[in-house]
């Protein structure tokens, strides 16, 4: 795999028991890395490491809740203490969403969700830099950002939000961490098809939306294993702050 190979190194994915993050897991293991899949749900991360192992990659099932700061350093320091190093690979990708108009949200499913996608963004990277500084050792960051936090979406002002202080966290981060040789760049999906928006993307109003696609159809996952291993790799070894769009052409239609 040349100057794309992850052999040797370790990787967290969190969010990684369905959707993207399983994906995203399975990708890095591919490459070669150790991979710790990280989430509440440990029932289903076992099941994505039987599946990366079966494979022939090694992985690490760890629970983590990135709301809960006990959560993630309690993660980190079982991750330390069975592969005996940090983890010089972190893909930021739990979130959630809550949809409604920003006049009638309730306040407590706007502070869920930025607590998850961009507080937890920001705990989960915050104790992972620290953990490679600590050990001397660079990494890359990778935080999952949206096409949503680039351009406005009706009922969508939570997460839309927090995916645009994802995008500029992205940059603070890659600025503070650059000195250490840790790399900070972001991935914003246009829409692929997931567990989360499965219906939306098959109602009439789905539809309509593909059909505002510059390439006229959603992504499959498996185009978005390309910018990833880009951006965790040695190819990418001079990009940091960087936010990589791959949505097929979604951002650039007119409104």
């Amino acid at each position: 795999m040349g100057m794309f190979s992850l052999a040797n190194r370790t990787a967290l994915v969190t969010g990684a028991s369905s959707g993207l993050g399983r994906h995203f897991a399975g990708v890095l293991a591919e490459a070669g890395a150790h991979v710790v899949v990280a989430a509440r749900r440990m029932d289903r991360l076992e099941a994505v490491a039987a599946e990366i192992e079966k494979r022939g990659g090694k992985a690490l099932p760890v629970e983590m809740d990135v709301t809960s700061e006990d959560s993630v350093t309690g993660a980190y320091a079982e991750i330390a203490d069975a592969l005996g190093r940090p983890c010089d690979i972190i893909v930021n990708n739990s979130g959630m969403s809550r949809e409604g108009w920003f006049t009638k949200m309730p306040e407590d499913d706007w502070n869920a969700v930025i607590d998850t996608n961009l507080t937890g963004v920001w705990r989960v990277a915050k104790h992972g830099a620290n953990a490679m500084t600590a050990a001397k050792v660079p990494g890359s960051i990778i935080n999952i950002a949206s096409i949503t936090g680039l351009r406005t979406q009706m009922m969508t002002t939570a997460y839309s939000v927090s995916k645009a202080g994802v995008d500029h966290m992205t940059r603070q981060m890659a600025v503070e961490m650059a000195r250490f040789g840790i790399r900070v760049n972001a991935i914003a999906p246009g829409y692929f098809k997931t567990e989360i928006n499965d219906d939306f993307l098959e109602s009439e109003e789905g539809l309509k939306m593909i059909r505002r696609i510059a390439q006229r159809r959603i992504g499959d996952v498996s185009e978005l294993s390309g910018p990833l291993l880009l951006l965790a790799s040695d190819a990418g070894s001079f990009m940091t702050g960087a936010t990589i769009v791959v949505d097929g052409g979604h951002t650039l239609m007119p409104l």
